[in-house]
C-alpha cells in the first residue's frame, strides 16, 4: 500500500504518477503446485479421496522422499508429527485450492498445467485489487516467464548485456541445492529458509588406529584408513583435542570417499558430501555399515594437530543430529560444552561404566592450553564454567552463556600459544592453519547449510558444488559500482542502508540458472532458465513501454505499436533504452515513429522514483537491482539510476504472525467486506511504519470504521447548517456558528485563530511525513491530531463564542485532502459534498497559511490548565463531600532566585557536553549550595527533572530553558477567563500574578513557577472555611 499511498500524495502535488503492476510468475512455486496436484491425482484417484489422519504420515514421506539414491526412513511413531502440526489443515494441494474458494474438481485438475496459473489468478487478482481502490494503470500489466514473448524478449536482452559485460560466468560453486528438484535452490525457490547461506565447515579427519577397525568395515578397509570425521568452524583449536566426541543414539553410517578412504558421519552428512564430490557418483552416496554412536565408544584416534598422540571416542549427549556430521572434536580448554562433557565423565563412574568407557580414556587427559584471553587466562573454559558455577553438561542455559561470553572473544581478542602459529592472534592465525591441514590432507572443505532450508517441493536442501552459470556479484569493480548506487539512494531509514552495506560486504556469486521451473530460458543456453531473483531486476524499464507491445498482460496481443516480438531484437531494445544508440544502425522494418515513441514513454519515466518491497528482499532483490541497474545503465550522467527505495517489514495480525494453521489469517476481500476498503486502507496506514514489523488490528480497524462514517455523518450535518444559513432558515442548535460573511477575519476570535493555525500546521506536519513516508505520522498529524483540534474548537465555541462557518468549511477541505491518499472513496465522496460534481482527482494539496506557534502552544496549555483544574475539583469535590464554586488561580510569571540559577548552571553543564550530567553528580553538585535556600533543598532535584524533560521535548534544545512558554500565560488565562469558569462550574474566578516577594499564605506557593499556576478552590456558603490547593503538575 506505501507505493499507492505515495502516489495519491504525488498526484496531490501536481505530478503525473505511474503506478503499474505486474505478475511475478518465474520460479519454481507454480510448477511445484502444479506437480503436487498430478501426484495427488496419480495416488488419490480423480477426484481424490484423501487418506485420514493415520495415514499422513505414510504419504507425507512419499511426497518429501528427497533423495533417489539412498532412502531414509521415516521413523516417526506418532500420528502427526510436529512438522506436521505446523502445515495447517490444508496438507494437500488439492484442499488449498478449496480453501481459497475453488469447489469445482474440474476446475481445480486445470491447475496441473503450470501455463493454467498464468491465466486464471491476474484476472482474479485485478479484481481484488480493483475493490481496495488501488489506481493502477493495467495497461502496462504483464506476466513473466517465456509465457509472454515480450518480457521474454526484454530479459534475453538484458542478460545478453550482462554476460557481453563478463558479469555472468560459468564454473563450480558451492551453492544451495535441492538434489530433488536437481538444481539450486535460492531465496524465491524456498518454502522456508529464506535467507540463509552455506556455512563453510573444516572437516577435521580423525583416523581410527588401523587395529581396532570395526569389524563391520574390516572386509572394506583400505590404506588410506577409516575416519571419524568432524566439522568445525575453528580449526585453529585443534591443538587442544582431548578426544572425539559422538552421541550414544544416534546412528552414524561409514561411506567410501572418492580420494579420503571411509568416512563415518550422520547419514543426512553423508548426503551433503555426496554433492561436494567427495563420492564417486555425484549426488549418490553407499552406505557399507551402519552404527549407533555407542558401539564406537572407546576408539582410538589420531587427531591432527593434538598434543594427544592418541585420543579416544567418548560419549557426549547435546549433540545434534541437524547439525554438522554428528561427530564433534573436544577442546576443553576452549569450550564450555566439552569442558563440562569431560568433567562429568571423570567425576561419574557410573557413567563411564555405562558406555564402557575405561578410565585410561578420560582420567589422563587434561585441558591443554593453546589460546591466551586476557581475564580468562590459558584455560577460559575452565575459567567460565566455576564462574557460573556450571554443573554438567545439561546445564543448557549457562553453557549458552559461558559460550556468548567467551567464543567470540577468544577469536578476536586471542592469542595462540602453541604449533607453527604461536603468538600470532587467533583472527589472524585460523586461515594459515585451516590450510595447512587441508594441504597436508588432515581435513578437507566442506559446507552445509547454516540453517535447514525446504524447497518449494517439500524438500531439504544441501549445499551442493556444481556447475552452474552465475552472476559474479563478488567482483570488486562492479559492487564497487553499485555501492556508488546506493550513496545516491534514498533509502528512508539508517537501519536499511546498513543491511544493504552489509549485504555488499558478504554477497558474492550467485546462482542464476535453473533446469526446472518457469521462466525465460538463457539465450546461448537453452536448457537453463534464468531463475526469479534474476529476472526481476530491471523489470520497472518495461514498464514504460508495455503497453505499446501488449494489449493484454500475457503479451498475446500485439499492442497500439503494432510490433510483434520476433521483431523486438537487441539493437531494437538498445535503441529504446540507449539514447546514444542511432536509428540507421538498426536491421529493422520498425518505424522511426513507432520506435521513438517507445524511447520517449522510456526516457519519460526512467529512472525509478520509488520501489518498495520487503526488508527481506534486501540482501537479494533489492540489492541485485541496484548492481543490475549500474551493469546495464553505467553512466550516473543519465539519470537511469533508482532514486528511492522504501523497505517495509511484515504484516502481523492481531499482534502475531499470520497464519493460516492458527486461524490468524485474512484476505484481502475479507478485510474488505468486514471493514471497507477505505477503513482496511486507513488501518493499514496506522499499522506502522519503515523497516518494523506492522500490525493490522482488527479492534482498531473496527475503530477506523466508526471514525470515518462519523466524520462523513457531521459533514452533512455542517453543510446542512451551512445551507440553511444561506438560506436564512433555523440553525440545528446543537451548533453554535456564526454566519458567512465578507468581513470574517475581523471577527475572528481566539480559538478561530487557533483552530486556523492549527489547521495550517497539519497540512505542514502531514506533507513531511508523506515526504518521509511515515503514514502512521501521517494519520496522526493530517486525521487524529486535526480531527481532535476541530473537536477541541466544538467545546471553546459552546458558549458566547461561535464557530466561524468558513474556518469548518476549510477544516473540511483540508481534512479531506489531507487524507486522500489514504482514504480516496470517502475523501471524494466528502469532497463532492463541499464541491458537487467535482472529483478530488481535479484537486491540489493546500497551501498552509501562517502557522502562529504560540497561539498553539497557549491553547495547548489552556486545555492541560484546565484539564487539571476539572480532575483536581472532582477529587476534592469527592473527598470533602462539598461542592467548590469559587476559585483563585495564582500565576507566576519568572522564576524566583534559586531556580534562575539552577537553570545557569544546567545550561553551563549541557553547553559543555551536549548533555546533561548523571543525576548523582546534579544532586551532590547542587546540595549544600549557598544560592539555594535550605527550605528549597527539597525541590531542587524535581526542578531539574522538570528542567531536563523541557529540554527533551524541545529536541535538546537548552535555550528553551530561557524562556519555555511562547506566550504570555497571564494574559491568555485573562482572555479565556469565561471558558474556564464555564468549564470548572464556578460562579467566581479570579486570577492573581505573584511574584518572589508575595507573603500570600498558601501551601505549596513556592511552588508556582511558569507554566505551573496554583488554583484554590473555595466554597461560596463558606468563605472563611479551610481551603485546599495544588500545583499543576506538567502535563
Amino acid at each position: 500500500m506505501v507505493l499507492q499511498f505515495a502516489t495519491g500524495y504525488q498526484r496531490l502535488k501536481g505530478k503525473h504518477c505511474l503506478f503499474p503492476f505486474g505478475f511475478h510468475a518465474t520460479g519454481m512455486p507454480i510448477p511445484a503446485g502444479a506437480d503436487k496436484l498430478k501426484r495427488e491425482i496419480e495416488e488419490f484417484g480423480f477426484p481424490p479421496k484423501f487418506p485420514i489422519e493415520e495415514e499422513e504420515n505414510e504419504y507425507i514421506s512419499k511426497t518429501n522422499d528427497v533423495s533417489n539414491d539412498t532412502k531414509i526412513e521415516n521413523k516417526s511413531k506418532g500420528k502427526k508429527s510436529k512438522a506436521m502440526a505446523k502445515t495447517g489443515s490444508e496438507k494437500y494441494q488439492w484442499e488449498i485450492m478449496r480453501s481459497i474458494g475453488m469447489e469445482n474438481d474440474d476446475e481445480i485438475k486445470k491447475f496441473t498445467d503450470p501455463q493454467y496459473w498464468l491465466t486464471y489468478f491476474p484476472p482474479h487478482v485485478k479484481r481484488d485489487l480493483e475493490m481496495m481502490g488501488l489506481k493502477v494503470d493495467w495497461r502496462r500489466s504483464f506476466v513473466t516467464t517465456d509465457f509472454n514473448p515480450y518480457y521474454d524478449t526484454f530479459i534475453q536482452w538484458q542478460f545478453h548485456h550482462l554476460k557481453e559485460g563478463g558479469k555472468i560466468r560459468f564454473g563450480k560453486r558451492y551453492t544451495i541445492y535441492s538434489p530433488k528438484d536437481n538444481q539450486p535452490c535460492m531465496d524465491h525457490d524456498r518454502s522456508s529458509g529464506e535467507g540463509v547461506l552455506p556455512q563453510e565447515y573444516t572437516l577435521i579427519k580423525l583416523r581410527i588406529q588401523d587395529d581396532f577397525i570395526p569389524d563391520k568395515l574390516k572386509n572394506h578397509c583400505t590404506s588410506d584408513g577409516v575416519y571419524l570425521v568432524a566439522a568445525t568452524l575453528r580449526p585453529e583449536t585443534m591443538y587442544g583435542q582431548t578426544n572425539c566426541w559422538l552421541h550414544p543414539n544416534i546412528s552414524y553410517v561409514a561411506i567410501p570417499t572418492r580420494d579420503h578412504g571411509i568416512f563415518i558421519c550422520t547419514r543426512r552428512a553423508a548426503r551433503n558430501l555426496s554433492h561436494q564430490d567427495f563420492t564417486t557418483e555425484h549426488g549418490k552416496f553407499t552406505v557399507i555399515a551402519e552404527f549407533l554412536g555407542s558401539e564406537l565408544f572407546g576408539l582410538p584416534v589420531q587427531a591432527p594437530l593434538s598434543s594427544y598422540k592418541i585420543i579416544y571416542v567418548l560419549p557426549m549427549l547435546s549433540i545434534k543430529e541437524d547439525k554438522g556430521t554428528g561427530v564433534v572434536t573436544s577442546v576443553p580448554s576452549d569450550s564450555a560444552d566439552d569442558y563440562a562433557a569431560l568433567i562429568d565423565l571423570k567425576k561419574k563412574a557410573q557413567m563411564r561404566e555405562k558406555y564402557s568407557i575405561k578410565e585410561s580414556m578420560v582420567l589422563p587427559f587434561d585441558p591443554v592450553p593453546i589460546i591466551h584471553v586476557e581475564s580468562y587466562g590459558n584455560l577460559s573454559a575452565q575459567v567460565v564454567y566455576e564462574k557460573l558455577n556450571i554443573q554438567s553438561q545439561n546445564d543448557n542455559e549457562k553453557l549458552a552463556q559461558a559460550k556468548d561470553e567467551i567464543y567470540k572473544k577468544s577469536f578476536y581478542d586471542g592469542i595462540l600459544l602453541i604449533g607453527k602459529y604461536k603468538d600470532q592472534k587467533i583472527a589472524d592465525a585460523k586461515k594459515f592453519i585451516r590450510d595447512d591441514l587441508i594441504v597436508s590432507k588432515e581435513a578437507c572443505i566442506y559446507y552445509e547449510p547454516e540453517n535447514k532450508i525446504k524447497s518449494r517441493s517439500g524438500d531439504e536442501c544441501v549445499v551442493a558444488l556444481c556447475d552452474q552459470w552465475f552472476i559474479d556479484y563478488g567482483n570488486e569493480s562492479w559492487k564497487e559500482e553499485a555501492r556508488h548506487v546506493l550513496q545516491q539512494l534514498n533509502v528512508f531509514s539508517d537501519e536499511t542502508r546498513q543491511s544493504f552495506e552489509a549485504t555488499f560486504d558478504w554477497l558474492h556469486e550467485h546462482a542464476c540458472s535453473r533446469s526446472y521451473g518457469l521462466g525465460t530460458r538463457l539465450p546461448w543456453d537453452k536448457q537453463y532458465f534464468i531463475e526469479s531473483l534474476s529476472d526481476s531486476t530491471i523489470y520497472m524499464a518495461f514498464y514504460t513501454v508495455a503497453h505499446l507491445l501488449q494489449t493484454s498482460y500475457d503479451g498475446h496481443q500485439n499492442g497500439p505499436a503494432n510490433i510483434s516480438p520476433s521483431e523486438m531484437t537487441i539493437d531494437v531494445w538498445n535503441y529504446i533504452f540507449f539514447a546514444d544508440k542511432s536509428y540507421n544502425s538498426l536491421k529493422t522494418n520498425i518505424s522511426k515513429e513507432t520506435l521513438d515513441h517507445l524511447r520517449n514513454e522510456f526516457q519519460y519515466w526512467y529512472p525509478v522514483d520509488l520501489r518498495s518491497s520487503g526488508k527481506d528482499l534486501i540482501p537479494n532483490h533489492l540489492t541485485f537491482s541496484l548492481y543490475n541497474h549500474v551493469a546495464i545503465w553505467p553512466k550516473q550522467e543519465d539519470n537511469r539510476w533508482p532514486k528511492a527505495f522504501r523497505a517495509n517489514g511484515h504484516l502481523f495480525l492481531n499482534g502475531e504472525k499470520m497464519s493460516k494453521s492458527t486461524g490468524n489469517f485474512m484476505t484481502l476481500i475479507q478485510a474488505i467486506e468486514r471493514f471497507s476498503a477505505d477503513g482496511m486502507r486507513l488501518t493499514l496506514a496506522d499499522a506502522g511504519d519503515s523497516i518494523e514489523d506492522a500490525n493490522f488490528d482488527e479492534q482498531n480497524a473496527e475503530a477506523q470504521l466508526l471514525r470515518l462514517y462519523t466524520f462523513i455523518e457531521w459533514v452533512k450535518e455542517v453543510l446542512d447548517i451551512s445551507s440553511s444559513q444561506t438560506n436564512n432558515q433555523s440553525t440545528n442548535q446543537s451548533y453554535n456558528c456564526k454566519q458567512e460573511s465578507n468581513d470574517e477575519r475581523k471577527s475572528m476570535h481566539y480559538f478561530d485563530h487557533v483552530f486556523e493555525s492549527e489547521i495550517n500546521q497539519a497540512i505542514k506536519l502531514t506533507e513531511e511525513a508523506y515526504e518521509n513516508m511515515l503514514y502512521k505520522e501521517v494519520v496522526k498529524h493530517g486525521f487524529f491530531q486535526l480531527l481532535n483540534s476541530r473537536d477541541n474548537y466544538r467545546e471553546f465555541c459552546s458558549g458566547i463564542e461561535k464557530m466561524n462557518i468558513s474556518l469548518i468549511k476549510r477544516f473540511i477541505e483540508v481534512q479531506t485532502l489531507l487524507l486522500a491518499p489514504i482514504c480516496p472513496h470517502v475523501c471524494d465522496y466528502v469532497y463532492q459534498l463541499l464541491y458537487p460534481n467535482k472529483s478530488i482527482m481535479e484537486a491540489k494539496w493546500p497551501t498552509p497559511g501562517k502557522i502562529d506557534q504560540s497561539l498553539i502552544d497557549s491553547c495547548n496549555y489552556l486545555i492541560n490548565t484546565v484539564h487539571y483544574f476539572r480532575n483536581r475539583s472532582k477529587i476534592l469535590t469527592t473527598q470533602q463531600n462539598k461542592k467548590y464554586n469559587v476559585a483563585v488561580i495564582y500565576v507566576a510569571c519568572n522564576y524566583p532566585r534559586w531556580q534562575i540559577f539552577v537553570i545557569n548552571q544546567l545550561k553551563i553543564f549541557f553547553k559543555e557536553n551536549l548533555s546533561f550530567p548523571d543525576n548523582k553528580i546534579l544532586s551532590s553538585y547542587f546540595k549544600d549550595r549557598q544560592e539555594i535556600d535550605k527550605k528549597y533543598a527539597k525541590k531542587v532535584m524535581p526542578f531539574v527533572t522538570y528542567c531536563q524533560q523541557l529540554v527533551k521535548e524541545a529536541n535538546n534544545n537548552i535555550n528553551i530553558l530561557d524562556q519555555h512558554l511562547s506566550f504570555n500565560e497571564y494574559e491568555i488565562l485573562v482572555h479565556n477567563q469565561q471558558y474556564i469558569q464555564r468549564s470548572l462550574k464556578l460562579d467566581e474566578l479570579e486570577i492573581k500574578v505573584i511574584d518572589e516577594e508575595d507573603t500570600i499564605n498558601i501551601n505549596n506557593l513556592d511552588d508556582v513557577i511558569p507554566g505551573k499556576p496554583l488554583i484554590q478552590f473555595f466554597s461560596k456558603s463558606s468563605i472563611d472555611e479551610s481551603s485546599s490547593s495544588s500545583k499543576l503538575n506538567k502535563q
